[in-house]
């Protein structure tokens, strides 16, 4: 008779062709003791799921288990042997004797946390191991978009490390020491501001200025001037407090950008600039801010089409090495989480927004990000119908749950309502509308709007004082070339490189 083939049991892995990380004394010692432990599998549930062991029959017993906990029922010996009967695999797996087999190996069920954690860096490491093979024989297609190869990289790294992030809970008492350090903190401080300074007093006032770990929405239709109150935000923060702070510009170049802050600090319409028909008065302004500007710890990335992943990666580089206190970013549509597949691209921005909130927390610094409002608003007739609603934010409403502050800007003027319904002028005027505040009240602020020069300023602030010293500058005539940072964080180098970090 021919001989029989035999069944490959090898746990080395044909398709890597060595062996795959794996534990299976491991996987053996913590299922015999989630039988004899009726607490046990509490203490492990978050850490293992089926597929975290290596050996198919361990994921079907393991599986058994994780159902019997979900009914409530006990888990034993006898439990699990009947629950793998009902779903058909008790002889896949070995039968009874395999599950007597492995209660009776183990006496206890002390250090299954310990085991459960070899169990998943082992899981990690296969999927890592898996990851990195499908992405090289992808690298060796030469039909294969390299752009598009790195954001599926990102996508799925990203994706990994979400699925495998353990939080662990925490006992109050520390938690209540931190909580009373804050007040005390903010109690000692006489205006109440406990977070960043936005630069505007009746805002401050409500929100006590943005908070650590708070993801901050502002919305608006375009021409509402989103990215004008970002750029006021930013300036304020960066060159009245001097806050470290990070602008994240997937709609406009650094240059573009750059040039819109120019026009805001020294209040020269950004259509001169653009043409470079400046006058002798404002190359003075030019000559007194540009030095403050040069200066100002401020760091522009204008990538387009960031990732997630990517963002993760540059926000978590620029606390560490140049301590960045707030990141912005312009704005949150613009970004996408390639790498996963989905079945919508609302599920992709809730997707990017859950990990925006993620990242807030994580740092724990606050994050604004501007995100785009639907149509509605414009169908809507009077006053009160173009007031903006939180249902009118663009393709998810993950946004509205996300987020800590969702704010609006908007500006009557611009559908020709000059007046409130108080009589108020509403002209050059801009309603900064708080619709949710999770720490606060809700509330509206007016601010003056000066869209000529893309700056928010506080009602009765007056002009820039342009008297007193002039700082010395080779720009006294014509456009010339861009200036130059030479003091920036970056070391020397044109402004259009300053989102090189």
């Amino acid at each position: 008779m021919p001989e029989k083939k035999k069944k490959n049991t090898s746990p080395i892995d044909s398709v890597y062709g060595h062996l795959q990380p794996q534990a299976l004394d491991a996987e053996r010692v913590v299922l015999g003791a989630l039988m004899i432990d009726k607490d046990a599998f509490s203490m492990i549930s978050d850490t293992l799921r089926p597929e975290t062991l290596y050996e198919p029959r361990n994921q079907k017993i393991f599986r058994a288990i994780q159902s019997l906990s979900m009914e409530e029922k006990p888990i034993d010996i006898i439990t699990v042997t009947d629950q793998l009967a009902k779903d058909g695999v008790l002889e896949e797996v070995g039968g009874p004797g395999y599950i007597l087999e492995l209660s009776s190996k183990v006496v206890s069920s002390a250090n299954i946390v310990y085991h459960s954690h070899i169990l998943a860096q082992k899981y990690i490491a296969r999927q890592l191991i898996s990851f990195a093979s499908v992405i090289e024989t992808k690298a060796f297609d030469e039909s294969q978009d390299i752009d598009e190869l790195m954001q599926e990289a990102e996508g799925s790294l990203f994706e990994i490390s979400q699925k495998n992030l353990k939080q662990d809970y925490t006992q109050i008492e520390p938690v209540v020491k931190q909580a009373l350090e804050q007040l005390t903190k903010a109690a000692e401080n006489e205006g109440g501001l406990t977070g960043i300074p936005t630069g505007y007093d009746k805002l401050d006032d409500i929100t006590s200025g943005w908070q650590p770990s708070d993801l901050i929405i502002i919305a608006g239709r375009p021409a509402m001037g989103k990215t004008s109150f970002a750029l006021s935000l930013a300036k304020n923060i960066v060159m009245d407090y001097q806050i470290p702070a990070a602008f994240f510009s997937l709609e406009m170049s650094n240059v573009q950008l750059v040039n819109r802050l120019l026009s805001n600090v020294c209040e020269i319409s950004g259509k001169k600039i653009l043409n470079g028909q400046i006058d002798d008065e404002e190359w003075k302004r030019i000559d007194k801010n540009i030095g403050k500007m040069q200066v100002a710890p401020l760091y522009i990335d204008d990538t387009p089409g960031m990732s997630i992943f990517e963002l993760r990666t540059k926000a978590r580089r620029l606390v560490r090495e140049k301590n960045v206190k707030i990141l912005m970013i312009d704005y949150l549509q613009l970004m996408n989480a390639n790498g996963a597949r989905f079945g919508s691209r609302q599920e992709e921005v809730s997707t990017i927004s859950r990990s925006l909130k993620g990242l807030a927390k994580e740092l724990d610094i606050p994050i604004i990000a501007l995100s785009q409002l639907n149509r509605s608003v414009e169908n809507r007739e009077g006053n009160e119908g173009k007031r903006p609603q939180l249902s009118d934010l663009r393709e998810s409403g993950a946004i509205e749950q996300d987020a800590d502050m969702v704010i609006f800007v908007h500006r009557p003027e611009y559908y020709h309502i000059n007046q409130d319904d108080h009589g108020r002028d509403l002209r050059g005027k801009a309603q900064i509308i708080i619709a949710k505040h999770r720490k606060g009240e809700t509330k509206d602020v007016l601010l003056n709007f000066r869209g000529e020069f893309t700056r928010f300023e506080n009602p009765g602030d007056s002009h820039l004082d342009y008297e007193g010293e002039v700082f010395g500058s080779k720009i006294n005539s014509g456009v010339g070339d861009l200036p130059i940072i030479n003091d920036s964080p970056f070391g020397t180098m044109p402004i259009d490189n300053v989102d090189s970090f």
